[in-house]
């Protein structure tokens, strides 16, 4: 879950379809990160909306092939080294141990990257070997994004993960002893069923393991995924908020004294050597930022100075393609969306956004008004502050963080 992001609800009139290298014409772009995805799963999580299907290897081949093709393509617009790299899904680590070194050096000889580069690699527990760790490290991968999601099997069967929970210390361990200091944990809480305390047993868990960066997602009940249908159906309740926000809220304050800085909505980072940013995801950090990202793979998605764009979300559409993707939803953001992109994106960060840059925003586009009241409305409910030259969410407002954005978009 710690991948590219789509920013929701931001159709533009001008919306076409398209090759990804015709998408750029007109804009100069500035990299500096690269996001490639991979659409091959051992089994679809019944919440799980980004484009994954169960994989059979029989189109594995082909795939590493196209995405040296398309690297080859669009590496033109990359004008200076890259300083992050996220391998997304799907899951990365189900490729063949031969296909994931093709695909990754496909990354490392098409692209310059960066002296001291960031390049994570999401994993699922049960498909971390000692061949896929070391194929990770040869091939120049520093950080894996591990989906845990609860330590409690009834839970996992409820999401239909299928690691058994142990299966998160051993992956752990393989990685690190491979060389790769650097792992992520998700955790999903608010699963129906699921109390207070199983919650905190579950961040327990992972500080237990001494990582040193944690994404807590509540869960979502995306359109179309088989968790909402159950839902639909009656199968279960779901989580109720009030027993959500205090999930959020415990998290918030065993991750603080466990020396976590809690630097986006739902991402920590432990504080190494008094520095709150050592462990951030420099990656993410690009999306909450609005800077520019290329997009490689089957259903990514991109973004360089204002122009959005999501390869096509087909595996054979793309794979009988040649050269660039073909690109969906392009985009040609206004200066209003662009407005509203900032302030959604910064603002989910702890330390905001600078003031000048604020009232800068507030004076784009039709919305600026209306913008200004939502937040001036933020700070006097004591969710937003003013402080230390920033306009920020307080500890309170983190928890709510996503309501008051929607209105600011």
């Amino acid at each position: 879950m710690d991948t590219a992001l789509t920013i929701a609800g931001q159709g533009s009139p001008d919306s076409v379809s398209m090759p990804a290298d015709r998408a750029l014409g007109g804009v100069e772009p500035r990299f500096e990160g690269l996001y490639l995805h991979v659409p091959f799963c051992f089994h679809k999580c019944h919440y799980c909306d980004f484009y994954s299907f169960v994989d059979r290897e029989d189109r594995q081949d082909a795939y590493a092939a196209r995405i040296d093709a398309e690297l080859a393509t669009m590496s033109r617009f990359v004008h200076a080294p890259l300083r992050t790299v996220f391998v997304g899904g799907g899951t990365p680590t189900l490729l063949r141990p031969d296909v994931l070194r093709r695909t990754l050096e496909s990354v490392r000889t098409r692209v310059p990257l960066a002296a001291g580069a960031e390049w994570t690699v999401e994993a699922n527990p049960e498909t971390v070997t000692a061949e896929v760790a070391a194929v990770l490290v040869a091939s120049g991968v520093n950080r894996v994004s591990l989906g845990a999601q609860s330590f409690h099997e009834r839970h996992l069967k409820t999401l239909e993960r299928w690691h058994d929970p142990a299966s998160v210390a051993r992956a752990v361990g393989i990685l690190r002893d491979a060389g790769i200091g650097r792992v992520n944990l998700d955790l999903i809480f608010g699963i129906p069923g699921e109390t207070l305390a199983e919650w905190e047993a579950d961040l327990r868990a992972v500080l237990a393991l001494g990582t040193d960066h944690l994404s807590c997602y509540g869960l979502t009940y995306e359109a179309n995924t088989a968790m909402t249908v159950r839902m639909e159906r009656g199968e279960f309740e779901p989580c109720d908020d009030g027993l959500e926000a205090s999930m959020l809220e415990r998290a918030a304050a065993i991750l603080r004294d466990a020396g976590f800085a809690h630097y986006e909505v739902s991402n920590w980072a432990r504080v190494k050597d008094g520095d709150p940013h050592a462990e951030e995801c420099r990656h993410n950090m690009l999306y909450w930022r609005n800077r520019d990202w290329l997009a490689i793979g089957p259903s990514a998605s991109g973004h360089a100075q204002g122009v959005r764009w999501k390869n096509v979300p087909r595996l054979g559409d793309w794979l009988a393609a040649e050269g660039a993707s073909p690109a969906v939803d392009v985009e040609h953001a206004t200066p209003d969306m662009r407005a509203g992109e900032r302030l959604m994106m910064g603002l989910r960060l702890r330390a905001g956004l600078p003031l000048a840059e604020v009232d800068e925003i507030l004076s784009l586009g039709a919305e600026g008004a209306a913008r200004a009241r939502a937040i001036h409305a933020a700070v006097e409910e004591g969710m937003m502050e003013r402080a230390d030259g920033a306009l920020r969410f307080t500890e309170r407002g983190m928890m709510l963080a996503n309501m008051v954005l929607a209105k600011l978009v």
